[in-house]
């Protein structure tokens, strides 16, 4: 147990996490020369083109150390805001941690809430300060920065480039000397921290583990705690490139366990397994049941691609257990799945995946988080709303509570005046604000989980030229005045197109979508009225005016009579053809309303 060493990598999106972890493993000869790619612990080819890590991986390497052979696992996390939970699972596992900052572009949000994780689960840092080898790099003031923040020595700080290898065996040696030993009993009952899953369509799910206490064997039955259920361990082993099966894996180490579960559902991450026969007392702590954040709809283009989509939304769930869907439909797009995701990102992930994977050209409606709900007939019972549709009548509502979060910004303090005019247009409360250095500011702001959402990112990102960096954490719910905005096209209210709007905003937004919407949708041989309407009361009209054909144009000179007659028969027309004409709502509609904020 002496010679094993377990670290993660901790690292903002796109600061070289991947390119150094593909050095760490050609320095170890983990991986042959044939076996070399970029970016190799990244499967997907979304995760290749968009530089981030969405699955995390986990790495078994071998590395000789002053004569000694030691072990190193390297348990790789998604460097995004939205897989936090994942993280901090992983970090668990760890007892230290490469703190990987880009020298061109110093300290950002992720680096610093993901460090502080670490600092909780009393890992070890080692700072690297990485890409050293960019023309842009400036070493000298971001190593001041990296020492401000941990408070470490200058020569504590490890140069390298994981373009050129520079510095990988420094870093390789400072994880053999600096990073402490797993601690643990292997004579006590098994305890095994569940840090990730992965689905393999052939012998089910795959959990990997760290053995905090004990030894787990191939083919004991275990037990999975948060579940309550028991299984075989039908293969134990390490995680290489790939998998190396073991008689039994022990205390401290890093493994894998295939057991023929079926569903990705029953291997929670954080959860501990513990062995049937010999359990122990009480799981590790620090378990959570992962809750989606962001709710939208999805719907096939075609209403006959429904069941496509549902074999394709199950494939999706058995590789990603966090994903969750329902049936629901809409007057306006027919059946669909309402579903949950952990942030916006991952929203998008899935649209991509349904795209990629599947071939399914599916729409989506408004991103909306989940609200808690009071009814005036039970003013202490809470409903989990996650669908306007379902907010009931205003009558009946006695309150209605939203989810809140803190969110730490860190930009540069050229852009703190743009930054605070966002937050505080989106109902943000600045609760703190620190100089990390004489140029870079972090901010704290308390705001609702809504008002993110929709556009606060890429909004963040251009005002301040892309060099702010954001990063959130849920701080429960509270009371919100919030009113349901529906939209009604010829009379007739469009449900994908309703919204919890704040009612502040309420008269702004409504006017706003239906001036977008007389834009985009197509002019019919009679008039279109859209409003938008709170209850009913209406807030805001626009009408899409009709075509005209010109009847009177074979008439030349002649009586007006004859004029008049023409105009009263298409008069007559147009008025029945109103009652009967139907508005078809391009699919660009349903996604003008999440662009607000560009016109």
């Amino acid at each position: 147990m002496k010679n094993i060493r377990n670290f993660c990598i901790i690292a903002h999106i796109d600061h070289g996490k991947s390119t150094l972890a593909d050095r760490l493993m050609e320095y170890t000869k983990t991986i042959s020369d044939r076996e070399k790619q970029d970016q190799l612990l990244d499967d997907m080819d979304l995760e290749r083109e968009r530089g981030i890590t969405i699955k995390s991986h986990a790495i078994q390497m071998e590395y000789v150390h002053g004569g000694e052979k030691y072990i190193l696992n390297l348990i790789d996390t998604p460097g995004h805001v939205d897989f936090s939970y994942e993280v901090s699972r992983s970090i668990a596992a760890c007892e230290g941690a490469l703190l990987v900052v880009d020298a061109a572009q110093s300290i950002q949000a992720q680096t610093i809430s993901n460090l502080y994780l670490a600092l909780e689960n009393g890992l070890t840092i080692i700072p690297v300060l990485n890409k050293i080898d960019l023309p842009s790099a400036k070493p000298e003031e971001v190593s001041d920065d990296i020492v401000n923040l941990i408070d470490c020595g200058y020569d504590e700080i490890i140069h390298a480039s994981g373009k050129t290898g520079q510095g990988v065996e420094d870093i390789l040696n400072a994880i053999v000397e600096r990073v402490p030993a797993p601690v643990g009993d292997p004579t006590a009952p098994l305890e095994a921290l569940v840090f990730d899953s992965v689905y393999n369509p052939f012998r089910g799910v795959e959990a990997y583990f760290k053995v905090v206490n004990g030894v787990i064997r191939r083919g004991e039955k275990v037990k999975f705690m948060a579940t309550g259920k028991s299984y075989n361990a039908d293969e134990v082993g390490t995680l290489k490139l790939k998998k190396a099966p073991k008689e039994f894996i022990s205390t401290g180490d890093v493994g894998y366990v295939i057991s023929g579960i079926k569903e990705a559902v029953e291997v929670k991450v954080g959860d501990t397994i513990t062995s049937v026969e010999r359990p122990t007392a009480r799981p590790i702590e620090g378990f959570e049941e992962v809750k989606p954040m962001v709710f939208a709809g999805i719907y096939p283009v075609d209403t006959e691609d429904y069941e496509d989509l549902r074999a394709s939304m199950e494939k999706l769930h058995l590789n990603d257990a966090s994903l969750t869907f329902e049936g629901e439909s809409s007057a306006a797009l027919g059946f669909g799945f309402r579903c949950g995701f952990l942030g916006m990102l991952h929203l998008e992930i899935i649209q991509e995946r349904l795209e990629r994977e599947f071939g399914m050209t599916v729409i989506t409606t408004v991103p909306n988080v989940s609200y808690n709900i009071y009814q005036t007939s039970d003013k202490n019972k809470a409903i989990n709303i996650h669908n306007p549709s379902q907010l009931p009548d205003p009558s009946k509502l006695d309150r209605v509570e939203e989810p809140y979060i803190k969110a730490s910004i860190i930009t540069q303090s050229d852009y703190i005046g743009p930054v605070m005019e966002l937050c505080i247009s989106k109902r943000g409360i600045l609760k703190n604000q620190s100089y990390l250095t004489p140029t870079r500011v972090e901010l704290i702001f308390e705001m609702p989980l809504a008002e993110v959402v929709f556009d606060f990112y890429d909004r963040l990102k251009s005002i301040s030229k892309g060099y702010a960096s954001f990063d959130y954490s849920p701080i429960g719910f509270r009371d919100a005045d919030l009113v349901k905005v529906d939209i009604l096209i010829n009379g007739e209210p469009v449900d994908a197109l309703s919204s919890l709007i704040h009612r502040s905003n309420a008269y702004d937004i409504g006017r706003k979508i239906v001036e977008k919407l007389r834009t985009l949708i197509p002019r019919q041989q009679f008039d279109i009225p859209l409003q938008a309407a709170i209850g009913a009361k209406i807030i805001a009209r626009e009408t899409i005016k009709a075509v005209r054909k010109d009847v009177t144009a074979k008439c030349y000179g002649g009586d007006i009579s004859r004029k008049r007659k023409l105009l009263e028969k298409q008069k007559q027309g147009k008025k029945r053809m109103r009652q009967i004409g139907r508005v078809e709502v391009p699919q660009s509609a349903f996604l003008a309303v999440l662009k607000l904020s560009d016109q």
